[in-house]
């Protein structure tokens, strides 16, 4: 067992193409076979220990699965099972976790499974709890992975920095979402953050994105650090790091601001796949920085104007998107776009993302032409009902205006707009913002004093994580409604749901007396441009 278990120590911390060349000379080796006989023979008289190390190593080592040695070693396993101490649990639990499903395996497993059932109450040691999280793995009932995570609560006061770490990742292992857990894991990794090593700071935020876990003091204290930090880091970490920010709809804006400096500086890092990730990060979360926001376009579109001659159709029209959302026009990809699509090159049809393409084009095509320094606001926009009725999640706000506004025919709702734009609520008012006026009396004779209102209800997920910011598509439509002549009123939807119906009066009140008065509004974020 020694020597199985230091040959294998040595082997991990090899590189790839080393663990290749050993694992050769170690299999080649006339000591190896006799040492492999030996375990065979004494496999049922080993203590329990060396029985489950001997494993762990010969597993790791390489040795076929289906061989007589390693089935062997898993039936003495099963029949010893109920002599194993926790470590030895941990360690069967982590090997088992590496190996291809087979009757021993499975046998073992499931007994395993009874065993820590048995035993979970017992189980002091954290550092067990968070491997056999780990090991056993999402398949594991639901009752089971409330008994671990009781067990892993009781000792969450001596809860070390390291095992936060392993604890945080064991339970995306499990894909069990413990707040409590999570939230105690999450204070100790920001009392220690500059302790984590950069791959462990995106494993956190993927890891909070497959559990779906918000927590913003936690991401602010992550990019808070890389920000401090950021002229240690690659610049290629930096987009990684952005990019998992991006997933979680979080925007790190300070860190965000130095990146697009870095970028302007020198931009020879961006190749396409990366420009892409920038592009896409940047438009989402929408953020255009304060310093040099000309220059940063200008050297994006540079870098994107070099690789023209060999981006693929779909990621000429994602980078060509992601740059009209920001309400920039990169003239020469929007040329070589729009000539693939007058002759029909894009090859929409039959794509799994149709419908997300079609989309995308539709977009750029309307910010070429709302967005160019050419468009004038329209006198008078062509509008039409889609329906009478409001969707359910519609009724309470049109039941506050109503109350508010005392008629029906004081606001319009679902206006279809040109350019497939939908607004919630239409109001009209005056030109000092003081009084609204009926549809009926502004329809047929449009008044340029008329002030245009677009009452939008939007989920909490079209913000940025934590704020009021609007995210990149939000911010587009807002920019092109304003284009169109309408002052927009951004409502998160979920938070005046929770409203009583006097507050939700009061709420409308304000939004469209007091903030449009003023042309603010606390639920918005003016546009970028």
């Amino acid at each position: 067992t020694n020597c199985l278990t230091t040959a294998w120590k040595l082997f991990k911390r090899m590189s790839e193409e080393q663990q290749r060349y050993e694992k050769q000379l170690i299999f080649e080796h006339p000591v190896f076979a006799k040492l492999c006989q030996q375990l065979l023979r004494d496999a049922r008289r080993m203590t329990r220990g060396d029985l489950v190390f001997s494993l762990h190593a010969i597993v790791n080592l390489g040795v076929p699965q289906n061989t007589l040695l390693v089935q062997t070693l898993l039936r003495v396993c099963q029949e010893k099972l109920n002599q194993l101490d926790n470590r030895c649990v941990s360690v069967l639990a982590t090997t088992l976790s590496g190996m291809d499903k087979d009757k021993n395996v499975s046998a073992l497993q499931a007994g395993l499974q009874l065993l820590v059932e048995q035993r979970i109450s017992g189980i002091k040691d954290i550092f067990i709890l968070q491997n056999l999280m780990k090991c056993m793995g999402k398949d594991v009932p639901v009752f089971l992975k409330k008994k671990l995570e009781m067990a892993v609560l009781k000792e969450i006061d001596h809860l070390t920095f390291p095992n936060a770490l392993r604890v945080f990742l064991a339970l995306v292992a499990m894909n069990y979402c413990s707040y409590p857990i999570l939230s105690a894991c999450s204070k100790k990794i920001q009392e220690n953050v500059h302790d984590v090593p950069f791959r462990q700071l995106i494993l956190i935020l993927e890891a909070c994105h497959t559990l779906q876990y918000r927590n913003v003091k936690l991401f602010s204290a992550l990019a808070d650090y890389v920000n401090s930090t950021a002229c240690l880091w690659d610049k290629r970490q930096i987009v990684l790091f952005l990019s998992a920010c991006e997933a979680l709809g979080f925007q790190p804006s300070e860190l965000m601001e130095i990146f697009a400096e870095k970028v302007t500086e020198d931009p020879e890092f961006l190749n396409l796949k990366n420009l892409l990730i920038v592009l896409r990060v940047y438009s989402r979360l929408n953020y255009v920085p304060r310093v040099q926001k000309h220059q940063f376009f200008e050297t994006l579109q540079s870098c994107l104007n070099k690789c023209l001659p060999q981006i693929s159709d779909t990621e000429l029209l994602k980078a060509a998107y992601s740059l009209c959302i920001l309400g920039y026009l990169p003239h020469q990809a929007l040329e070589d776009l729009l000539q693939k699509d007058s002759k029909d090159e894009l090859a929409l049809s039959g794509d799994l993302y149709k419908e997300q393409k079609e989309m995308m084009l539709h977009c750029v095509k309307t910010c070429m032409e709302l967005d160019s320094p050419s468009f004038r606001k329209p006198a008078f926009v062509v509008t039409e009902n889609s329906s009478s009725s409001v969707s359910l999640n519609l009724r309470k706000a049109q039941e506050a205006l109503i109350e508010l506004l005392g008629d029906e025919n004081m606001f319009r709702q679902n206006v279809q707009l040109p350019y497939k734009y939908h607004i919630d609520f239409e109001i009209r008012m005056d030109s000092e913002g003081k009084k609204v006026l009926p549809i009926t009396a502004t329809d047929d004779h449009p008044d340029p004093s008329v002030q245009r209102l677009a009452l939008l209800f939007v989920p909490l997920s079209t913000f940025c994580m934590g704020t009021t910011h609007p995210q990149g598509k939000l911010a587009m439509k807002k920019r092109h409604l304003n284009k169109l002549g309408y002052h927009v009123i951004l409502i998160q939807n979920r938070k005046f749901q929770e409203m009583t119906n006097e507050d939700a009066v009061e709420f409308l009140k304000g939004k469209i007396y007091l903030e449009n008065a003023s042309s603010s509004s606390e639920a918005t974020v003016q546009d970028n441009n």
